[in-house]
């Protein structure tokens, strides 16, 4: 819950789509900083690099024989080229209330940070060759430098949704391939289980990225407050704020702790990061743990 109420949805989604322009050309940015790795899955096939040599076999022609190789042993050894094959990687970014929040004017909100990461983890994964789209949405996965343009389109849309927290949607998810799920987590964790549980069925592995502002991490709360949730559902008034911070700290850390277990066990990398720390790192950190999943 936070202490304040949250602006008008349309006004808000008209913002966002406003500022996108600006957001991809930080995006673009950021995503100079990180050295590109490669994705895909690599296999045995057509292709221009070398991949391995292996022992030629019956129904291997006499063009497929490398000789040179083939001369330093008492058998004939077969030169294979590799074939790279394009992920498709989904990101979901939480379009609740939720995410609006921020606990200091100077600083922009949970939804900002979110997209921002996704549109340069895009631009990287675009860049490699990968398939990206938005999970829950009509962005289905494409590649090509064209499709930041409707993710960023997919992006302006979803930021319609009124609800007050979010809950991650696996609707076209690829099987076998990637998915990045972006949100505080702080809505029910039964939903992320159940979510992680259906992509976990169609072979799906991924990344959680809890993004939280640093009010929320260190409850700088005090005397007389009115916590209200940002759609306004949930409210709750108190003359002892600080009496609280102990508890709340307390039950945000069984949260962290829980949807942190609930990725270890789908065989999910998970990160919590604050808005009030730099994006590099995050993406540095994801591009990593993708990398790793292959």
């Amino acid at each position: 819950m936070t202490p304040q109420l949250a602006p008008d949805l349309r006004s808000r989604a008209e913002g966002l789509g406003a500022a996108l322009p600006a957001l991809l050309a930080q995006a673009e940015h950021l995503s100079a900083t990180v050295i590109l790795g490669e994705h895909g899955r690599r296999r045995a096939g057509m292709g221009d690099e070398f991949w391995q040599y292996r022992p030629a076999s019956a129904g291997d022609s006499a063009g497929s024989v490398d000789w040179r190789r083939s001369a330093r042993s008492d058998q004939h050894f077969v030169r294979e080229r590799e074939w790279q094959a394009a992920q498709t990687v989904a990101l979901w970014v939480d379009p609740s209330r939720a995410m609006q929040f921020s606990g200091d004017p100077s600083r922009a909100p949970k939804t900002d940070r979110a997209h921002l990461l996704a549109l340069a983890l895009s631009v990287l994964l675009l860049r490699g060759g990968e398939r990206v789209g938005l999970a829950g949405g009509d962005t289905r996965p494409r590649a090509g430098r064209a499709q930041i343009l409707h993710l960023m389109q997919g992006l302006t849309t979803a930021a319609q949704n009124p609800t007050d927290y979010g809950s991650p949607d696996v609707a076209g998810l690829t099987s076998h391939g990637r998915a990045v799920f972006f949100s505080d987590f702080l809505g029910n964790p039964e939903d992320v289980e159940t979510a992680l549980g259906m992509a976990s069925d169609r072979g799906v592995r991924g990344a959680l990225v809890q993004i939280l502002d640093p009010a929320e991490e260190e409850f700088p709360f005090d005397g007389r407050t009115i916590f209200e949730s940002m759609g306004g559902s949930l409210r709750h008034e108190t003359l002892r704020a600080g009496d609280l911070r102990t508890r709340y700290l307390d039950r945000l850390a069984e949260r962290k702790a829980h949807i942190q277990s609930l990725a270890r066990a789908s065989g999910w990398h998970y990160l919590c990061h604050h808005t009030g720390q730099s994006a590099q790192s995050a993406l540095l950190w994801l591009y990593a743990a993708l990398e790793r999943g292959r």
